[in-house]
C-alpha cells in the first residue's frame, strides 16, 4: 500500500472539542470564526464546524502529538526527505485516529501549480504520485488532503451534491487562482453550484508576517486588477501579503457566498507552538515538518442522502 494511502483506525475514546492548552482568547476567537479543536491522545487538530454541520468530516492538523524530531514529539505528516517513513506513517496513524470512521487518505505530489485532480475511483485515490495541487471527489470513505507549512489550505464541501475538495494555495497557486479552478472542476464533474459550497481557509502565513519581493508583487498585479488590497508595503520592492484574503476573494468571484467562507484566525509564522512554518523553521533547524488538511463525507451524509 502506498505511504499516502493509509486507513484510519477506529478510535478507542471520543474526541474532545475543544481541547488542549490554548488560551481563552484562542478559544473565543475560534468560536467566533467557526472553528474548534478536536483532540485525542495528545494529537490536536483544527475543525471547521460549519463543514461538519453540513456532513463533511474535516481537519487542519497541528504539530502536536507526534514522534518526529522537529525538534521533538512533532506530528510531521509528510516530507520523506527530511523524516523517516516510519515516523510519518506513525504520525499519520495518530492523526487519522481523530476520526470516528475508517477513511482512506489520498494526497498528491504538490508542485505549486494550478492543476486539479479528480478522484473518481479507489484506484485514483491509491495513486499518490501524480503532480497536482488540489483534489476533488465525491467518493465515500476517503479523505482528500493537501500538505502545507505556510501555504494556504482550502477545504470545500458541496451541501447538495456531496462533492468535496482540498486545495494547496501558495503564492504561485494563488496567483493562478487554484481555489477558483477547484470550484470549476467540482462544477464540471459533479454539477456543483458554487452557492451550495461551504469553504474553510486554514492556518497559513498571513499579512502580519509574510514578506514577499517584487517578483510576487508583479505577478499579482499582472493577474489581478485590484491586487494592492493584498499588500502592506514594508521596504523598497517588498511588502507583506495577505493570501487568506486573496483566496477568499477568489472563492467569492467563483460564486461562493461570503457567508459560507470561514477563515482560521491563525498565522503559521506567528504560532509555531501549534503549526509548522517553513519560513521560520527551515532557517532554525535546517528542516521543517508538514501539516495536513483533509476533508471527506461523513457516513451520516450518505445515509441522509440515499
Amino acid at each position: 500500500m502506498p505511504m499516502d494511502t493509509i486507513m484510519s483506525p477506529k478510535p478507542s475514546e471520543p474526541p474532545v472539542v475543544p481541547g488542549g492548552s490554548t488560551s481563552y482568547s484562542d478559544e473565543q476567537i475560534l468560536t467566533e470564526t467557526g472553528f474548534g479543536w478536536r483532540e485525542r491522545n495528545g494529537v490536536k487538530a483544527l475543525i471547521c464546524r460549519p463543514l461538519e454541520d453540513k456532513g463533511f468530516v474535516n481537519a487542519f492538523s497541528t504539530r502536536l502529538g507526534g514522534v518526529s524530531p522537529f525538534p521533538e514529539n512533532d506530528l510531521n505528516l509528510a516530507g520523506f526527505d527530511e523524516d523517516s517513513a516510519e515516523n510519518i506513517a506513525e504520525n499519520r496513524r495518530r492523526f487519522l485516529s481523530l476520526f470516528d470512521e475508517d477513511y482512506l487518505l489520498t494526497t498528491v505530489w504538490q508542485v505549486h501549480g494550478d492543476d486539479v485532480k479528480t478522484v473518481c475511483t479507489i484506484e485514483d485515490a491509491a495513486n499518490t504520485e501524480e503532480r497536482f495541487d488540489a483534489l476533488v471527489s465525491n467518493l465515500s470513505g476517503i479523505l482528500v488532503g493537501v500538505k502545507t507549512a505556510d501555504c494556504v489550505p482550502v477545504l470545500l464541501g458541496d451541501m447538495v451534491s456531496g462533492a468535496f475538495a482540498a486545495v494547496h494555495a501558495g503564492w504561485r497557486g494563488t496567483v493562478e487562482s487554484i481555489a477558483a479552478k477547484a470550484v470549476a472542476k467540482m462544477k464540471e464533474n459533479f454539477g456543483t453550484d458554487p452557492e451550495n459550497l461551504v469553504c474553510a481557509i486554514g492556518p497559513a502565513a498571513t499579512c502580519k508576517s509574510y514578506e514577499i519581493g517584487l517578483d510576487v508583487i508583479d505577478a499579482f498585479e499582472k493577474n489581478f486588477s485590484k491586487s494592492d488590497k493584498y499588500f502592506a508595503p514594508t521596504r523598497d520592492g517588498h511588502a507583506l501579503i495577505d493570501l487568506h484574503l486573496a483566496n477568499k476573494d477568489q472563492l467569492i468571484t467563483a460564486g461562493v457566498q461570503e457567508k459560507n467562507i470561514f477563515t482560521a484566525p491563525f498565522c503559521t509564522m506567528e504560532r509555531t507552538d501549534l503549526f509548522f512554518s517553513y519560513r521560520i523553521e527551515k532557517k532554525k533547524y535546517g528542516k521543517t515538518g508538514r501539516l495536513l488538511s483533509v476533508i471527506g463525507k461523513m457516513v451520516e451524509y450518505d445515509r441522509q442522502h440515499q
